[in-house]
C-alpha cells in the first residue's frame, strides 16, 4: 500500500508540471530494423550520465534505444560525473552526449574557456526531445512550521529574527537552507538568488544531497523548521510530500532573479528564471505561489562534429519524449530497489518493453534520419 501511494503521489505531482512538459510522441510503430545495415552499425558511442540519480532512469533508456540502431553503447554509469567536468569533455571530444542537461543554468558551463582559449559552447549543442519545461525545482519547507508562524516566503523568514534563528543550524546567526552540491549548477543559481533578494541573514548549506534531504527528511516529519531545494521528475518528493509533511515555499511574492548575475559568478547571466513557476494551489505552495524558479528544459546535449557525423541518431534523439510521469514512476522503482545499476537496467528495459510501440516509431525516424 505505501508503494502503491508513493507511486500516485509521484504522478499527481508531475500532472502538476507545465502541460506541454508531458508529450510522448510515438509515431507509426516500426519493426526497428529493416533492410539493409543499420544506421550505427560499426560505430561507437560514449555517453555520461549526471551524478544525481534521479537521471538514471533516462540515460539508461536512450543507451538501449540506440543499440537498436547499431551503435555500441557505451554504460552511462562508466562516466558519472558533475556539470563543472562534463560540459569541457564533451567539447574535447572524449564524450559524446548525455541526457542530464537542465537549461537555462547549463548555459553557465558553456561560458566557460577550454584549455586553447575557446568557448566550451563553440563544440556542443542541445538536442531537442526529452522533458522540455518539465523540471520543475523550488524550495520545500516543513509544513507545520509554516502554518504555526503563517510563513508565506523566504523573504519573509530572511525578514524576521524569530523565523530565520530557527533555521541556525551552525550557531553562526544566519538561517541555513539545504541548497545543492558544488558543481552542480543549483548551488550557484542559489547563491545568485540569495544576493539577489538581499537576503542577509540566510545562507546555503552545501553537501552531499542525499545526505542533506535525509537530514531534512528527519527534520519535516518532526515537525521542527527546514528548507531544502529539490526538483521533479524526482522520487524525492514521494517522502518529502508537498502538502503533507511541507509545503513548496514562495521565494519573494513578486521579485523574480533576472540576467543581473549580482553574484559576479561565471556565466551567471544565465541564471535569470524568467517568470519563475506559479502554478502550485494552496494545498502545496504557500500563496501567492512563486518558487523563483523557473521548470528547465532537461534535455540531451552532445558534441557537435559527432551529432553532424550521426543524423540518424540526432534524428532519432529530437523525437525521443518519454512520459514524465512514466519516469517519475520509474524513479520510485528505482529509489525502492537495490541501489544497483543492474536494477537500473532492468526497469528501463522494462519501460521499453511496456512502451514498444512509441519506441519502435522512434526507431523508425533514426532509420529514415
Amino acid at each position: 500500500m505505501k508503494r502503491r501511494l508513493s507511486i500516485l503521489l509521484t504522478v499527481l505531482a508531475a500532472f502538476a508540471m507545465i502541460a506541454a512538459s508531458c508529450g510522448s510522441d510515438g509515431g507509426d510503430t516500426a519493426s526497428g530494423g529493416g533492410d539493409g545495415a543499420l544506421p550505427g552499425e560499426g560505430k561507437e558511442i560514449t555517453m555520461a550520465r549526471a551524478n544525481w540519480a534521479s537521471g538514471y532512469i533516462q540515460a539508461e533508456i536512450y543507451r538501449q534505444v540506440l543499440t537498436e540502431l547499431g551503435y555500441t553503447v557505451s554504460d552511462p554509469a562508466d562516466l558519472e560525473l558533475s556539470p563543472d567536468l562534463f560540459y569541457n569533455q564533451l567539447s574535447e571530444g572524449e564524450i559524446d552526449f548525455w541526457t542530464n542537461s537542465w537549461y537555462p543554468g547549463h548555459l553557465t558551463w558553456w561560458e566557460g574557456d577550454r584549455a586553447d582559449g575557446t568557448k566550451i559552447g563553440d563544440y556542443v549543442e542541445k538536442v531537442d526531445g526529452l522533458f522540455q519545461d518539465a523540471g520543475v525545482q523550488g524550495m520545500l519547507a516543513t509544513k507545520s512550521w509554516i502554518e504555526a508562524n503563517d510563513i508565506v516566503s523566504i523573504q519573509q523568514i530572511n525578514d524576521d529574527e524569530a523565523l530565520y534563528s530557527q533555521l541556525d543550524s551552525d550557531g553562526n546567526g544566519l538561517g541555513n537552507i539545504y541548497g545543492c552540491p558544488e558543481d552542480w549548477t543549483c548551488d550557484d543559481i542559489l547563491t545568485n538568488q540569495i544576493a539577489f533578494y538581499g537576503w542577509d541573514n540566510i545562507e546555503q548549506t552545501q553537501a552531499g544531497y542525499d545526505a542533506m534531504f535525509a537530514e531534512a527528511l528527519d527534520l519535516a516529519n518532526a515537525g521542527e523548521p527546514m528548507i531544502i531545494y529539490t526538483w521533479t521528475p524526482s522520487a524525492y518528493v514521494t517522502q518529502l510530500i508537498p502538502g503533507d509533511n511541507v509545503m513548496w515555499l514562495t521565494m519573494h511574492p513578486t521579485d523574480i532573479l533576472d540576467d543581473s548575475n549580482p553574484s559576479g559568478a561565471e556565466g551567471g547571466e544565465n541564471h535569470t528564471q524568467g517568470t519563475g513557476f506559479d502554478s502550485f494551489g494552496a494545498d502545496t505552495c504557500t500563496q501567492p505561489c512563486q518558487l523563483g524558479w523557473e521548470a528547465a528544459d532537461i534535455q540531451v546535449t552532445a558534441n557537435s562534429e559527432w551529432a553532424a557525423d550521426n543524423p540518424a541518431a540526432i534524428a532519432m534523439m529530437s523525437i525521443m519524449k518519454p512520459s514524465v510521469i512514466d519516469i517519475s514512476i520509474a524513479q520510485v522503482e528505482q529509489s525502492n530497489g537495490d541501489g544497483s545499476q543492474e536494477d537500473v537496467v532492468n526497469i528501463a528495459t522494462a519501460w521499453i518493453e511496456a512502451n514498444r510501440d512509441i519506441v519502435d516509431g522512434w526507431i523508425e525516424v533514426g532509420l529514415a534520419g
